[in-house]
């Protein structure tokens, strides 16, 4: 193997981890830093799908992957509290993670992000306090910032200008086969095309989307591993009005929900106000999203209802049991199927003449129209059918047979590793964050364990 080049540190992996890491470090006057990711640069990142044509199947994806990872085309919303997100709040405690997650805020906002911070005093939303407890709901009310699709792009094109200026060396469409440890410390990485880049310290942050590749080292390596649960659900799609009342004051509304019939957990995910309904790509298997703009609204908002559901035994591998019900809706649907609520509750198929007499009109104009009793488990349906009766009494309307489903949404959440709070693997030099290490669910958690990990190497070098 030849030794291409020598750095001080390397990170893989382009997404808000990486970035915040790069950041961080380049700081320092005269530290070597390099980036490598396996996607485009982000004016290189097109996406046929987005564009309201066919899925290309690109390799690789697109929307997943390339500077910014899928956080450059999200919804660009920047929970603030360690109470969503992710892991750091345990791993750090609530207060320590909370004044890491301001830092990471003000970064955002010094790149322009909008000011405006939703979800005031608890004294401004007392009504819906009470009515959610009538309807055996709980709120988690955190402060979000919004940043909108299309800014959340803008903003990390400037991160990367500002990286660049300050000389970190940003390789694009540079996948990395391996990470190189001898001895148990680590001494580089080998790209896949097998030349090798020394390094003294790695920083792995590869994101949703290279949780495999991720997986792959951890065995390689022997690094201890523990299995997220996998979320699965639908996308609900409604008009606006029905939710204005709760989203004009908490932007994203967080309610919880156990089923009377199974005491199984139910959460809303992701809130898109005036926004639409998109596809998303997890390796060979299509599910939906949503996302909302800034400057241009939909008459539509739509958010995820999820079931989260891990295995013991003799099963335990939830990733595989979200990916062969997505394969299903894949399989009927061609990609993803969409369903009037009363329809589902009728027990009978949306076919096109039922959609078009609709009063809401789908956004995701992919979608085809069928049968979810066909794919979801009959346990989640009569989950999600619970909890879509609770919000009606929070938000009346919500439970118009009008009201579209789609199906399926699955959160494949990374195998999390085990790390110490400066996110520290076993092996000396070596370093993990973000999605992909399974600590971080989000745009802000990422971000923050990014700079954990690069003030955790600024701190050695200092001593």
């Amino acid at each position: 193997m030849s030794v291409a080049q020598s750095y001080d540190v390397v990170i893989v992996g382009a997404g808000p981890a990486g970035i915040f890491a790069a950041l961080a470090l380049s700081e320092r006057t005269g530290l070597r830093v390099a980036m490598f990711d396996k996607g485009s640069a982000i004016e290189k990142r097109t996406c046929p799908a987005r564009e309201g044509k066919e899925c290309g199947h690109c390799q690789p994806c697109s929307i997943m992957t390339g500077w910014g990872g899928a956080g450059a085309f999200s919804d660009g919303k920047l929970t603030l509290s360690p109470a969503s997100g992710g892991h750091l709040g345990e791993i750090l405690g609530e207060d320590r993670a909370q004044v890491l997650i301001d830092q990471v805020d003000s970064v955002y906002v010094a790149y322009g992000a909008a000011q405006r911070v939703y979800g005031g005093h608890v004294d401004d939303f007392n009504d819906l306090y009470k009515r959610d407890v009538l309807a055996g709901l709980r709120l988690v009310s955190v402060p979000i910032r919004h940043m909108g699709t299309e800014h959340s792009a803008e903003i990390m094109a400037r991160m990367y200008d500002d990286l660049v200026s300050r000389g970190v060396e940003i390789h694009m469409r540079t996948p990395i086969k391996r990470v190189l440890v001898t001895d148990g410390t680590v001494l580089g990485v080998e790209m896949e095309r097998g030349d090798v880049v020394a390094a003294k310290r790695v920083i792995i942050a590869p994101g949703r989307e290279g949780a495999e590749w991720l997986k792959g080292v951890a065995c390689q390596l022997g690094l201890a591993l523990v299995r997220n649960p996998v979320d699965v659900g639908v996308r609900v799609e409604l008009p606006a009005v029905v939710t204005e009342p709760v989203t004009q004051l908490l932007y994203e509304f967080k309610f919880l929900y156990y089923s009377r019939a199974f005491d199984d957990l139910v959460r809303t995910f992701c809130v898109c106000p005036y926004g639409e309904v998109t596809l998303e790509y997890a390796g060979d298997v299509t599910t939906v999203n949503g996302h909302s703009y800034a400057d241009h609204k939909t008459s539509n908002t739509n958010f995820a209802l999820l079931v989260s559901k891990n295995f013991t035994e003799p099963f335990d591998d939830p990733v595989a049991y979200g990916q062969s019900i997505a394969r299903l809706a894949n399989l009927l649907s061609g990609g993803v199927l969409v369903q009037r609520l009363g329809d589902l509750e009728a027990g009978r198929r949306t076919n096109p003449q039922r959609l078009s007499r609709s009063v809401v009109t789908p956004t995701l104009k992919s979608a085809t129209p069928g049968d979810l009793g066909l794919v979801l488990p009959y346990r989640h349906i009569v989950n999600v059918l619970e909890m879509l009766h609770a919000l009606d009494k929070v938000m009346p309307g919500v439970c118009s047979p009008h009201t579209l489903l789609y199906g399926v949404e699955v959160k494949f959440y990374s195998n999390r590793l085990c790390l110490t709070p400066e996110m520290r693997t076993e092996v000396e030099g070596l370093y993990a964050c973000g999605d992909g290490a399974g600590i971080t669910r989000g745009l802000v958690q990422a971000s923050a364990s990014g700079l954990l990990a690069a003030r955790a190497i600024l701190n050695e070098l200092a001593g």
